[in-house]
């Protein structure tokens, strides 16, 4: 059975940026300086007026697209720009798989050159410094609004700005439009204070009104696809399509067939895990290798300029997604449009915000728990077998930003200073996104320094010293070469939400157990970046010197029928040693294997899932996820 792995940045669609050039200058300077906070704030004010849009508004709509941050010139994977998230890339020239060009029938993102109209202002300005950035946002508002025949001013009601917001959104239809509306007015009436990635202190009230929300079919836009239980599984408030990968017969073997399996989950096996992906390509290349019956699958595509959302296979069934079949069995897979080497590009808010809608939904629908133990990275799930480890993933990347996501789903990642950080207690990884800028090598080209920006992890060395090594992964680097700082690489790394119980401390050093050893991480009491948590661990049990670890939970071979070949359990190339300890992710891992090798099942003994008596626990174990024999282990309290 052909189940390729994903190398989706070498055939994935090549949107065309547009180069932002100065209609007075020759070009950008290297990083606009950040405006002086006052300033920065008072800027949303002084367009408010000039344009005549609601403050409160413009602040919201802001919120949504960015979260008031200004990137300082970079763009999003979906080429916006600045804290009003001006669009300069015309996503409708892609490349297909054969690397011909074709034009697809999508819509032009390039609000940035629409605002320089309205504005007068250089698209370069517009592009780089914040005050410019938020007048060519509130030109672009009031423009929307006055092209619905809507009154114009900043003492209108901001009611009454619910199409020119949906607008604003630059979406494909009226559902996906809505749905941005509903977002900007839900942040209306919570109100949020932030203070950017640039350092800038920015507050906005709580107002709750009422938007008329019938303005929204004024818009020049489809309706939708019209969705029924039988085509897509998505909330109500996201614009999704049903956009169905091919399963069929690839040659005359029975094994011979692409792109998933068919299942029937949860009978077929429990969904456990939501796998985050991002697709190492633009959204129409992956939509391409979605359609295309050679290729893997996933369950969902979501698009980066509006969070629209493609579904490709029922939950249901089982896609090739994971790297690990057991993690396929058990898991949704959901590919985001981007790359995991962004250099200094960010991914999309209204992206965050969609697929957080997703993952809620999914969660629910299949009482999978919101934590960093379920809701996890493609490059948490383990290698199946001591071989894969170095072929496995790493996406969606150091520049995901999971606490802002986790807060997204409702369920922060923990970070209070209840309990103190001693030996034997749990610390979860909180080090803060835009302010947690890690040292980086090759997101722009082999040894090139990436881009200073906020990331997702902390790294870990092999003692409390700043110069010492980072530590080493046997799995990565069989030779037993220490780890680097090369953005690819993820064997010194601890992501936030990431779960380890302290072996040591010394000063402000804390150090963990990691892959079998110690990995040491900085966290002062003045700036934590690790938080003491209740919880329990496993430890070898008594009179064990070691106990392996393993990159499935299958079952023992007794459990298998006839007919069914038994999968060996096979350890991985990592063990506990006694006196470790490991923070438990999940003590109710069900042993099992679903069988499924050919196409439209004829034999019995195929998709099938076969269940075992033997448990097994899930574990942090360095940067993945690992599962232990319960036989071998003890679970005690943390202390």
């Amino acid at each position: 059975m052909l189940r390729r792995t994903k190398i989706l940045a070498a055939l994935a669609a090549v949107a065309l940026p547009i180069t932002v050039t100065g209609v007075s200058s020759g070009g950008p300077p290297a990083v606009a300086a950040p405006p002086e906070t006052g300033a920065y704030a008072a800027a949303f004010g002084a367009a408010a007026a000039k344009y005549g849009v609601p403050e409160s508004v413009l602040l919201a709509v802001s919120y949504a697209e960015s979260r008031w941050d200004d990137h300082q010139g970079a763009s999003s994977t979906s080429g916006g720009y600045g804290p009003m998230h001006l669009t300069a890339v015309d996503p409708s020239t892609v490349l297909d798989l054969s690397g011909k060009q074709r034009t697809f029938k999508t819509q032009s993102l390039l609000t940035l050159y629409r605002a320089a109209k309205l504005t007068g202002l250089d698209p370069v300005a517009l592009r780089s410094d914040p005050a410019s950035n938020i007048a060519g946002g509130a030109a672009l508002l009031a423009a929307y609004q006055k092209e619905l025949g809507l009154p114009v001013g900043a003492e209108t009601s901001p009611a009454q700005w619910y199409g020119a917001v949906a607008s604003y959104g630059e979406t494909a239809d009226r559902t996906a439009a809505a749905g941005f509306a509903d977002d900007v007015y839900a942040i209306l009436a919570r109100g949020a204070t932030r203070t950017t990635n640039t350092g800038q202190h920015v507050a906005m009230q709580p107002l709750a009104v009422t938007p008329d929300k019938s303005q929204v079919e004024k818009l020049d836009l489809p309706a939708g696809a019209k969705r029924t239980n039988a085509d897509v599984e998505c909330p109500a408030t996201v614009a999704c399509e049903w956009l169905p990968a091919p399963y069929q017969k690839l040659g005359p073997a029975p094994t011979s067939y692409g792109n998933h399996d068919k299942g029937n989950r949860p009978k077929t096996g429990k969904i456990d895990y939501i796998v985050i992906h991002d697709a190492e390509g633009y959204w129409q290349g992956t939509l391409n290798l979605a359609q295309d019956p050679t290729w893997t699958s996933w369950h969902y595509t979501m698009r980066a300029s509006d969070g629209y959302i493609w579904q490709h296979v029922k939950t249901k069934d089982v896609p090739w997604q994971a790297g690990n079949w057991y993690v396929n069995m058990h898991s949704v897979g959901i590919e985001h449009e981007g790359f995991a080497k962004t250099g200094a590009a960010w991914y999309s808010e209204t992206m965050y915000r969609n697929s957080a809608k997703l993952v809620r939904y999914l969660a629910k629908k299949n009482d999978i728990p919101l934590d960093r133990a379920h809701i996890i990275g493609h490059d948490q799930v383990p290698g199946l077998l001591p071989p894969r480890v170095k072929e496995m993933h790493w996406d969606p990347g150091p520049f995901w930003d999971w606490e802002h996501y986790m807060d997204l789903l409702g369920a922060p990642i923990y970070g209070h200073s209840i309990f103190p950080v001693k030996v034997g207690s749990i610390v979860t990884i909180k080090p803060g996104f835009a302010g947690n800028h890690q040292v980086m090598y090759g997101c722009a080209g082999a040894g090139v320094p990436c881009a200073e920006q906020g990331s997702n992890f902390i790294y870990l060395r092999q003692a409390p010293d700043d110069n010492a090594p980072l530590v080493k992964d046997i799995g990565l680097r069989p030779n037993g070469a220490d780890s680097t700082t090369e953005v690819s690489d993820i064997g010194a790394r601890a992501a936030a939400g990431g779960e380890y119980v302290v072996a040591q401390r010394q000063g402000d050093w804390v150090g963990v157990w990691y892959l079998g050893a110690i990995g040491w991480f900085k966290s002062p009491k003045s700036a934590p970046d690790a938080f003491a948590k209740p919880g329990a661990v496993v430890t070898p049990k008594k009179g064990k010197t070691s106990v392996p670890v393993y990159g499935r939970a299958y079952p023992e071979e007794s459990a298998y029928p006839a007919g069914i070949p038994y999968q060996e359990i096979t350890p991985m190339q990592y063990s506990i040693g006694a006196g470790q300890a490991y923070s438990l992710g999940d003590a109710s891992i069900q042993t099992d294997y679903y069988r499924a090798v050919t196409f439209d099942v004829t034999d019995p003994n195929d998709h099938v899932q076969v269940i075992g008596k033997d448990r097994y626990y899930q574990i942090w174990f360095g940067h993945r996820m690992y599962y232990v024999r319960a036989a071998d282990v003890d679970i005690r309290p943390a202390f």
